[in-house]
């Protein structure tokens, strides 16, 4: 016979040390004044700016408009309007080398004109399109800050520290500055509330700061978006309510599949994990955005899932042991799906992992926050919503001996 661990010693234990976990995050939350609020949830400005060199400009003088496009293996232009008939020309990244390469390719179009920034023989990992730029192509007469410019990315560029960006960014307060993708990028997501813009800001002044400490010509700005405060609290508001229906959608479920105090021991069990993880956030100062919203979100399902078997594992060991207090069908039911528990746990654990050493950014926090979540919720499935079951019989019940 396998033996049966007594998981119910530790019950009140655990609650205690779950108590002076939540207590502590508590504390942080109050003591530090909130969350690390990501750039999700801040109502200004955001763009999105890359460290790039200019590689060319690009000018149209035929008949009709011209318009480039440019995805990451390659660059589009597209001649259309009254009167003219439309023709397209696409251009793989991959078939070119060097700047002078791809430029003279590009001189070869009747109508489009492309003046080099950079020496001819300078390879490139990517090109980069300044959306400051207009999206028609302007003509050649047309003025300095009319340019349509081309930056690009050279091979092999180092990648910028995320407190250089920062400090040259400081004239506007304290911008919340994220890095987007691989490092080797050098690609940005800059965010200023609305207290740190000034009447006489222009969304070509983050640019221009950046060009003060990287050089002349040296950042794109590859998207500008303002949003609103209205739709910043709307975003929160919306997590919030969120987080709330799936606390009754599971308590009406629990209630209907086992008994109240079982959907009452389910709700905590994934309350305790979501205050664990935000005390862990609060504590580490990792930034509260919608990844940080969707780390959490996929514990609760987690940890529920695992409370919903060890509690159909409890109704049928009531059944078969019909004659056993409640006390040794507990303990019993946690025992014979302990193995399913870590297992199952252990193999979403490595690849959550390789999630966390692989990837940067707000990746690598959603893949901690994962696994901070995982040990939370296989504790919690066993301590507290079956804690919460156990102390309920044996008040309620009067069918469990005495620990």
């Amino acid at each position: 016979m396998k033996r049966i661990l007594t998981f119910s010693r530790l019950f009140l234990p655990a609650m205690i040390f779950s108590s002076v976990l939540i207590i502590s995050g508590i504390a942080g939350y109050k003591f530090k004044g909130g969350f690390n609020m990501g750039i999700d949830f801040r109502a200004g400005l955001i763009q999105e700016v890359q460290l790039a060199s200019r590689a060319f400009s690009i000018s149209y003088d035929g008949p009709g408009n011209a318009v480039v496009s440019l995805s990451n293996t390659s660059l589009t232009i597209a001649v259309s309007g009254a009167g003219v008939q439309g023709f397209t020309y696409q251009y793989l990244l991959s078939d070119y080398g060097t700047i002078g390469a791809f430029a003279y390719a590009l001189n070869q179009v009747e109508g489009i004109s492309v003046t080099s920034a950079a020496p001819g023989s300078s390879s490139f990992s990517q090109l980069v399109l300044d959306a400051q730029s207009a999206p028609v192509l302007p003509p050649s007469t047309a003025e300095e800050d009319q340019t349509y410019w081309v930056h690009y990315l050279p091979s092999g560029a180092a990648p910028v520290p995320l407190e250089e960006v920062r400090s040259a960014l400081s004239v506007f307060g304290e911008p919340a500055i994220q890095v987007l993708g691989d490092p080797a990028e050098r690609h940005f997501m800059v965010r200023l509330q609305d207290s740190d813009i000034k009447e006489d800001f222009t969304t070509a002044d983050i640019g221009k700061a950046l060009e003060g400490r990287f050089g002349e010509g040296e950042a794109a700005i590859t998207s500008s978006n303002y949003v609103g405060s209205r739709f910043s609290k709307n975003l929160a508001n919306q997590a919030i309510w969120l987080l709330g229906a799936t606390l009754l959608l599971i308590l009406i479920y629990a209630s209907v599949r086992f008994k109240p105090q079982y959907a009452v021991g389910a709700v905590l069990g994934i309350i305790h994990d979501g205050l664990i993880m935000v005390g862990f956030i609060v504590w580490t100062g990792m930034e509260f955005n919608t990844t940080t919203i969707a780390a959490i979100m996929t514990i609760l399902g987690y940890s529920i899932n695992d409370t919903i078997v060890i509690f159909d594992r409890i109704r049928e060991t009531v059944k078969i042991y019909p004659d056993d207090d409640f006390k040794t069908v507990l303990n019993r039911a946690i025992t014979e799906t302990l193995s399913r528990t870590f297992i199952t746990t252990l193999t979403t654990m490595l690849a959550v992992i390789s999630l966390y050493v692989f990837t940067t950014g707000s990746m690598k926090d959603f893949a901690l926050a994962l696994l901070v979540g995982l040990v939370s919720g296989v504790y919690s499935t066993i301590f507290i919503a079956s804690g919460f079951v156990y102390f309920w019989e044996r008040k309620f019940a009067g069918k469990t001996e005495e620990t």
